[in-house]
């Protein structure tokens, strides 16, 4: 896989409260990953870039969404989330403090 390819299957990180007690609680991060990304991609693209060893990946597919505001009507697109699991002694530092 070449390095652009691993830049585009990593969106960006899901920093919110369930993502956070995840990776607290079994050392999972959470990411926004390209709908055709497979768990090979996501995992060689995760330990390439954070240089990091990951035991496991598990994705899912969030379903796209119908919303109304007044009479207007629009709608969320459908994205791919992945739980990356790292082994023990990793950690990935999504805040950028040291």
């Amino acid at each position: 896989m070449n390095i652009e390819r691993m830049h585009k299957i990593l969106v960006e990180p899901r920093l919110t409260e369930k993502a956070s007690r995840v990776a607290d609680a079994h050392r999972q991060f959470v990411f926004k990953v390209l709908r055709d990304a497979t768990k090979p991609e996501i995992k060689t693209a995760v330990e390439n870039l954070f240089k990091v060893e990951v035991e496991s990946v598990q994705t899912l597919n969030v379903r796209a969404r119908n919303k109304t505001s007044g009479r207007s009507t629009g709608g969320r697109p459908a994205w791919k989330k992945a739980f990356v699991k790292l082994k023990e002694g990793h950690d990935i530092n999504l805040m950028g403090a040291e």
